[in-house]
């Protein structure tokens, strides 16, 4: 290995290690408590050596977010792929939800917080397609009609994740909520 093939691994190693303390940190006492001095206090680097991995603080969020949505991709794939077709649906919805209540400032940071991350554009970065495809791919092969289920589904899960996270909606009546949600989109007319 090369000098500067190595400085290229340690960089990559601070980046992820500054990645991993930022998550650790929003799940252990709340986004709020993530600052450039005490990550910086956590990882043993300084300051200027954040910088010099992020621009700023949400970028920091913001490639915890595209880490985290690469994780929950890879539930719902496999979610979907142990369950039978007729239940593809639900075994994603129920992973979806899983992830977001078993990783609270993850998911805000995936879908709540500000973020400079595109989403449905051509610069989506690939871990969010391909959690949105795994919503797509449970309701059949892609097309038009599939995508905008997917949308439509997530954007209730959504809804459904953070109104729980609130206490706006009672937590024993959660798999009643996903029966009907999933009763309604098996319905949706082709």
């Amino acid at each position: 290995m090369t000098a500067a093939e190595r400085r290229e691994r340690q960089r990559a190693e601070r980046h992820q290690l500054i990645i991993t303390a930022a998550r650790e940190l929003a799940e252990a006492e709340g986004w709020e408590a993530v600052t450039t001095r005490k990550l910086a206090d956590r990882v043993e680097y300084s300051q200027p050596v954040l910088y010099g991995h992020f621009a700023n603080m949400e970028a920091i969020r913001d490639a915890v977010a595209v880490e985290c949505i690469a994780e929950m991709a890879e539930q719902l794939h496999e979610a979907r792929q142990a369950a039978p077709e007729s239940d593809a649906i639900r075994a994603v919805c129920t992973a979806y939800l899983d992830y977001a209540a078993a990783h609270p400032a993850a998911y805000q940071a995936m879908f709540t917080l500000p973020t400079k991350v595109k989403f449905a554009h051509a610069e989506t970065p690939a871990p969010l397609r391909q959690a949105f495809n795994e919503f797509v791919s449970a309701f059949g092969p892609y097309n038009d009609r599939n995508a905008a289920l997917a949308e439509l589904i997530w954007g209730s899960l959504h809804g459904m994740a953070v109104l729980l996270k609130s206490g706006r909606i009672p937590e024993d009546a959660q798999r009643q909520r996903l029966d009907l949600l999933i009763t309604l989109f098996a319905k949706a007319p082709a």
